[in-house]
């Protein structure tokens, strides 16, 4: 039984990375609320843009494609002129793009180091920089930055991206104060291993071993964190402001 934010209705959403995974299902939870969406995304694939009709189509929505390159900063200021040109109003920003990469620090490179924390932590302070100033103006708006439990509890193997998520954690805290009188409320959720493509790529031993460490004993679905963030997005958590709320089945 879907939750029913009637408070969401017609406002609008940009989502980063919202062609599969987690992303994908967050843009289809919007939808449902009859929320607007833009998406950011790098590729097209007709699979994508036929997904896209659909709920176009179902719920009377507006939907808006922007492709944009993370690793490249005049890509995402071409994408936030766009918006800014077409005057689109961004009610929620729900920063989901990121890139896992695992190995050890021995074998990780100043070059990949640098590449995880510009898709994982640069670019998404850019697209805030640029909405944040926005929904400031407004005296209003929800950014949802997407964690993960790496950045919290560290993880043997993962220093590129539990770094570049421990980063986004803090700039969620420090921003979250920064904006808390502008009445812009900033979150971020935190998941364990969800059953997603990015997941299927973990070194098996490691996924055995965060499983083990999983009170419920299994992997969590996308839906269940696309719940939460449509919840973080309504009227509902109005008074929660600068938390990182792990969904991980009990870690």
């Amino acid at each position: 039984m879907e939750s029913n934010y009637s408070d969401l209705r017609g406002k609008t959403a940009l989502i980063t990375g919202c062609n599969r995974g987690i992303g994908k299902e967050i843009l289809t939870k919007f939808a449902l609320q009859g929320v607007n969406i833009v998406a950011c995304i790098r590729t097209r694939t007709e699979d994508f843009s036929l997904f896209l009709d659909s709920l176009r189509e179902h719920y009377n929505i507006y939907i808006e494609v922007l492709l944009i390159d993370l690793t490249n900063s005049e890509s995402i200021a071409g994408a936030m002129r766009e918006i800014f040109r077409q005057k689109i109003s961004v009610d929620i920003l729900v920063n989901n793009a990121g890139v896992a990469f695992g190995g050890f620090l021995s074998m990780t490179s100043m070059s990949k180091l640098r590449e995880v924390f510009e898709i994982n932590f640069f670019s998404q302070v850019l697209i805030t920089q640029y909405v944040a100033k926005w929904m400031q103006k407004r005296k209003s708006g929800v950014i949802i930055n997407m964690a993960s439990i790496a950045g919290i509890d560290g993880m043997a193997g993962y220093t590129a991206y539990g770094s570049s998520k421990a980063a986004l954690i803090y700039f969620t805290k420090t921003l979250s104060k920064e904006l808390a009188t502008s009445g812009v409320r900033v979150n971020a959720v935190a998941p364990g291993l969800i059953n997603t493509e990015m997941a299927k790529q973990m070194e098996e031993k490691a996924a055995e071993k965060m499983l083990e460490q999983n009170g419920m004993r299994r992997l969590g679905n996308p839906t269940e964190v696309a719940d939460l963030v449509l919840y973080l997005s309504s009227d509902s958590s109005s008074f929660i402001n600068g938390q990182v709320i792990r969904v991980d089945g009990g870690v």
